[in-house]
């Protein structure tokens, strides 16, 4: 059964691991990758990636790009979401914490940041405004 646009967002706005696809180009298949997004319901959708990294390489020449995050417990539900890029921006720290906060549990948080701070690089922070979704509740099996 299709999610209403406020159980999507909502799902959307729980820090699940989504999988990120985009066009690889001529020859291949899309690259998909674990990611994590950062999202508010009604909002736009933002990635933390590294500068100059394939998967940012490729979000810039295809100008768009999906998410798709599952679960399988209460029940298993999808949310699928595309749309274009409508920024790519220096990421700065305050992007690294949040984004880790809504992640790692908070003792966690400050020793990932310094550590990607120290062994990531340069990163930059790109947004995806929601254009086309697809959802599901498939209900408990």
């Amino acid at each position: 059964m299709a999610l209403s646009r406020e159980e999507r967002e909502q799902f959307l706005s729980e820090p699940h691991v989504a999988a990120l696809s985009v066009d690889a180009g001529d020859g291949r298949a899309p690259l998909t990758v674990p990611v994590w997004y950062q999202y508010a319901p009604g909002g736009d959708i933002w990635i933390h990636t590294g500068k100059g990294s394939r998967k940012h390489q490729l979000i810039e020449k295809a100008g768009r790009f999906t998410l798709m995050i599952d679960r399988l417990q209460p029940t298993v539900r999808y949310v699928s979401v595309e749309g274009p890029v409508i920024s790519t921006v220096p990421s700065a720290r305050e992007h690294l914490v949040e984004i880790s906060a809504r992640y790692l549990p908070a003792e966690k948080v400050d020793g990932y940041v310094e550590f990607a701070e120290k062994n990531h690089g340069e990163a930059v922070i790109i947004t995806l405004r929601p254009e086309h979704w697809v959802s599901s509740d498939l209900g408990a099996f």
